[in-house]
């Protein structure tokens, strides 16, 4: 079965996003760009939140054709355009959206057969509200966080509402330059 990882930037006091959703203090350099390019680019699913996917849609799919693209927007922009994208929502309509599968009901159902199916870990980018709902499902089997070096007081936390403890197990950190560093962790099931 395939697993799912959970992707986020987090503040230091837990926080993926501001009050109002702002992420404007999300650090990011070139270091970070080819070492995160690389795992996700063995990646062939990545699922998100309406909202998430709504700025994902609006940037990428024509950003490695701006005059200031990067080797990260050519490279990521080409990576967004064949993977397969899972959307959970219950409002946005739009099947003719390639390599783009729209879940608006029975959620834990329709990933479990996309879980099923061959291929890579599924990636969940960013996605608060997509993420909780898969927490109380149950169904994060890990979580690749980089750890931004602020407090932000208040925001939308990434663990939230959660029922019961969850056992996490340690598989690497890193410390980048621009101050990140990351905790790659598994759900421990026993």
């Amino acid at each position: 079965m395939r697993k799912i990882i959970s992707f986020m930037h987090i503040s230091l006091d837990g926080f993926v996003a501001g009050p109002n959703g702002e992420m404007n203090w999300i650090k990011f350099d070139e270091e970070m760009f080819d070492y995160i390019g690389k795992r996700i680019s063995r990646g062939d699913t990545a699922l998100y939140g309406r909202i998430t996917f709504q700025m994902m849609e609006n940037y990428w799919p024509t950003a490695a054709n701006k005059p200031t693209a990067t080797k990260h927007d050519i490279e990521h922009s080409a990576w967004y355009s064949n993977v397969q994208k899972v959307v959970l929502s219950k409002s946005l309509q739009g099947s003719a959206l390639t390599n783009t599968t729209i879940l608006s009901e029975n959620f834990a159902d329709r990933i479990n057969e996309i879980r099923q199916q061959p291929g890579e870990e599924i990636l969940v980018f960013g996605s608060p509200t997509a993420t909780h709902s898969l927490m109380q499902l149950n169904i994060i089997d890990g979580y690749w966080l980089f750890v931004n070096p602020i407090i932000l007081g208040r925001g939308i936390p990434l663990f939230a509402d959660i029922n019961d403890k969850v056992k996490l197990n340690l598989l690497n950190t890193r410390k980048f330059t621009c101050g990140v560093t990351e905790l790659n962790y598994t759900v421990d099931r026993q």
